[in-house]
């Protein structure tokens, strides 16, 4: 039997550490500091959102801490699972996404979260989940191997199938529908872990978690100082538009979040701070912008083909 307090106290440790770490790493690399706001949900619960805008590296970085509680779980946690209608839960996680100021350095987002869902007479029901992916405005071979090798270096220690698993997963998870597109370029996606036994579920969250900075970092550092003009900040704005999509229209956590009652300030920063559309625009044939689309957007295994 799961100790839910014991459980919940070593997880919400090693989220505000982890929260810590990225945001030093980030901060160090942009030479500026998150601003921190901490807040109490009515319900219960609460957290910490940390933002770091107008940066010399990141137009707009988002790292939030949440533990929250309610008295029955929303209809964005029981459609794929109604067995757990009307029971009370218990959530916490670190979610980020990373909007970097140079369009050829990629947008990024990363979560890691512990749910636990619980009614009298009943045992708990618990899992984890999160994962991170890459959204590129401009493709590099280079970047995109070495963020999948390091998202294969998270899976390793668990077994050979599962980054395979969870890459698929991600390639379906962040898909637009409505376009017919990939969000990215992909990296993890998992959700309802449990099967592992906590020990070993709680392990890999942490490996996931610790894995983002190694992933993220190596590219940045070799993009933000990149020469750019017009073209490619317009390009970079009329892309973030389906991030903004994707956010508002899908995403699990933005839902949870708002169907929650959670606070709409942290929920919605991980939206870009300047976006543009235009309507029914095609890249021209043969350009670097053509060359996203036929080549980064689309679901590949990566590393096979190195």
């Amino acid at each position: 039997m799961l100790d839910q307090t014991a459980a919940l106290a070593a997880v919400k440790t090693y989220l505000l550490d982890l929260q810590d770490r990225i945001c030093t790493g980030l901060g160090a690399l942009d030479g500026q500091a998150f601003h921190e706001d901490s807040w109490v949900r009515e319900e219960g619960g609460g957290g910490r959102s940390r933002v770091l805008a107008g940066g010399q590296v990141f137009e707009q970085a988002g790292v939030n801490f949440s533990d929250v509680q309610g008295s029955r779980l929303p209809p964005a946690a029981t459609a794929k699972r109604p067995e757990l209608e009307g029971r009370a839960f218990h959530a916490m996680g670190v979610s980020l996404v990373v909007h970097p100021l140079n369009p050829y350095a990629p947008t990024s987002h990363a979560n890691v979260r512990f749910f636990i869902a619980s009614k009298p007479g009943a045992e708990p029901v618990w899992w984890f989940g999160g994962g991170f992916d890459l959204t590129p405005y401009y493709g590099f071979d280079e970047d995109a191997v070495h963020w999948h090798r390091t998202a294969q270096a998270a899976c390793a220690p668990f077994g050979e199938e599962v980054y395979p698993r969870y890459k698929q997963w991600c390639d379906d998870y962040f898909h637009l529908k409505h376009r017919q597109e990939q969000r990215g370029i992909g990296g993890l996606f998992f959700d309802d872990l449990n099967e592992w036994g906590f020990e070993q579920s709680f392990a890999f969250m942490r490996s996931v978690g610790d894995h983002y900075l190694p992933a993220i970092l190596p590219i940045i550092e070799r993009r933000h100082a990149l020469p750019y003009g017009e073209r490619e900040r317009d390009f970079q704005l009329y892309r973030r538009g389906r991030y903004v999509e994707f956010n508002l229209v899908y995403d699990r956590g933005t839902i949870f979040g708002l169907q929650t009652g959670g606070r709409t300030e942290s929920i919605l920063m991980s939206l870009p701070p300047n976006v543009r559309w235009r309507y029914n625009w095609q890249p021209a044939p043969g350009t670097p912008e053509a060359r996203l689309y036929e080549r980064y957007i689309k679901p590949r295994d990566w590393l096979g083909e190195t």
